[in-house]
């Protein structure tokens, strides 16, 4: 019971028609006022109390009283609706201040107010939901885990700079010149871990990454983060979709398994993006045009503007838009279109009268796409459906990728830990500098990574080359991965997902809804206002002046 070990013997959100004539106490928080009547909350709901005293809103009180059924006529929709509570004693353990913001829902608020005040945030219906929901995927994949071997390991939060990938925040110590970092991920460990013999490790890991929050980032978030010995990318991929299978509301409806698996290259073709939204068609294509059904009636100049200012401030290109007219001729509203490559264009992408065909680069058109169907959404068609998920393995990725500042430079797509795909491997030696496809697979939902992983190199001399030969790196850094790799590594891998996944799943915008006490933009805590100064006094025994 909820209401075990606590001064309640029920919950707001509990009493129905069969605890009448019952006496109950109820503890919880003041949501509406109007004369004696009271609608009380807490975690659980909210029901109706007649109190015989002023009270202020969300003041904190308990409730003694009896259960009674709402006279005919006055019964309400909310779960608790059939019934109220006579209450013949109220205590009020804090009467509530004038709060910033009311406590409802459907009160909007902006998100730098209820991150200022988010003790106030997380008490609305929804934040509720969201963090309980979080909570009960999270036991349940835990639970599936350790079901099927895996074990529960903690791993440091102080440890040293990782190579490569994502900035990492700086700790100091009491050693002059010498600093801790903040793993961006517990990598090298579970890596250790697998050479250690552990053989199946996972644990709810904090993770850090020095840079600003972004909707689907934050400066420190949370992974269920898993590794795995003597496994292949099918093995990781079969694991990872029961562990969904098995963890996932009932109330959200089943989730179909195996997952559609899907090529790099077959992505950026069809979609223009390594992380398509494949709940709508509206595929790009190789010859580069998006077909926009019956876009012809449902796209304003307007419309046709907003695209073209997205590709020539984002990607400084002209955009090509194509009209199919009804008696089957085309019409270009660019007048640098040739009739010819009209004509050429129309019969690959199989456009019907009334169809918009609008034409750029790769890149651009799977921005453009996402673009249309918002469009299109917003006149009332059905482009997909809101409540749907669609999962989707996105595999065989580059494993390098020119660096942007110092093209003749090459950078790990994943991380330098990443190991190339079997047939792939000797252009590690001959051509590195060519498309080597590694063995990293992300898994996408509804157009968003939830969760990416790879195979690891468990040989020291393909990690070593691949640090020292390609990633100019200095491998001294990671000498303790590197003999840990020559000291019987077996074949691993792994994958980490959790906070865009719980995110997508309430229907949150952010995964700072789904956070209890996230960070803004910036990277700040509003609340506390942190980070914050420090002291020259306090500085000195880190050997640090500002």
């Amino acid at each position: 019971m909820p209401s075990s070990m606590s001064f309640r013997s029920h919950t707001c959100g509990e009493l129905k028609s069969d605890h009448v004539g019952q006496h109950v106490t109820l503890c919880g928080w003041v949501q509406y006022l109007q004369d004696l009547f009271v609608i009380l909350r807490d975690f659980s709901g909210m029901t109706q109390v007649l109190i015989p005293q002023d009270i202020t809103v969300e003041s904190v009180v308990q409730v003694k009283g009896r259960v009674r059924k709402r006279p005919a006529g006055q019964e309400n929709k909310m779960p608790t609706g059939e019934i109220e509570v006579l209450a013949e004693s109220v205590d009020v353990f804090n009467v509530c201040r004038k709060l910033p913001f009311e406590i409802k829902d459907f009160v909007k608020k902006s998100e730098s107010l209820r991150m200022l005040y988010r003790y106030l945030d997380l008490r609305s219906g929804q934040m509720q939901k969201n963090l309980r929901m979080r909570s009960e995927l999270v036991m349940k994949m835990r639970e599936y885990l350790c079901k099927v071997h895996f074990v529960d390991v903690e791993t440091p939060t102080l440890f040293k700079r990782t190579p490569g990938g994502a900035k990492e925040f700086v700790v100091p110590s009491r050693e002059p010149g010498r600093f801790y970092s903040l793993p961006q991920s517990p990598q090298q460990f579970k890596q250790l871990l697998m050479v250690a013999g552990v053989d199946r490790y996972f644990q709810i890991a904090r993770c850090y990454r020095d840079e600003g929050s972004k909707p689907d980032r934050q400066p420190e978030f949370t992974q269920v983060d898993i590794e795995m010995s003597f496994v292949d990318k099918g093995g990781i991929m079969s694991l990872v979709e029961g562990l969904l299978q098995y963890s996932w509301p009932a109330e959200k409806g089943p989730i179909q398994v195996p997952f559609q698996t899907m090529t790099y290259e077959e992505a950026m073709r069809d979609y223009g993006m390594d992380k398509p939204d494949t709940r709508f068609g509206m595929k790009t294509g190789s010859v580069q045009a998006i077909c926009v059904p019956n876009g012809a009636n449902l796209f304003t100049g307007k419309d046709l503007n907003k695209l073209k200012e997205t590709a020539k401030t984002q990607f400084d290109q002209e955009l090509n838009v194509v009209l199919v007219r009804a008696d089957g001729t085309v019409k270009s509203l660019n007048k640098h279109l040739s009739q010819s490559t009209r004509d050429e264009l129309l019969p690959k992408t199989g456009a019907q009268p009334g169809d918009l065909l609008i034409m750029a680069a790769r890149l651009l058109l799977g921005n453009l796409r996402l673009q249309c169907a918002e469009i299109l959404e917003s006149y009332g068609v059905t482009v997909y459906d809101p409540l749907a998920f669609h999962f989707l393995w996105v595999v065989d990725f580059p494993l390098f990728l020119p660096n942007a500042e110092e093209p003749g430079k090459l950078d790990s797509v994943h991380h330098p830990f990443t190991a190339p795909l079997p047939e792939d491997k000797q252009l590690l030696y001959t051509e590195p500098q060519k498309q080597v496809r590694g063995q990293h697979y992300d898994l996408v939902l509804n157009g968003c990574e939830i969760g990416g992983g790879s195979i690891r190199f468990h040989k020291a001399s393909e990690q070593l080359h691949v640090l020292t030969n390609i990633l100019k790196e200095d491998p001294s850094c990671l000498s303790h991965l590197l003999d840990a790799l020559d000291s019987g590594a077996p074949p691993h891998g792994g994958i980490a997902l959790l906070d865009r996944l719980v995110s997508i799943m309430v229907g949150a915008p952010s995964i700072r809804d789904v956070i209890a006490f996230p960070k803004s933009f910036r990277g700040h805590d509003l609340m506390s206002c942190a980070p914050d100064l420090v002291s020259e006094e306090e500085l000195k025994c880190y050997h640090i002046s500002v």
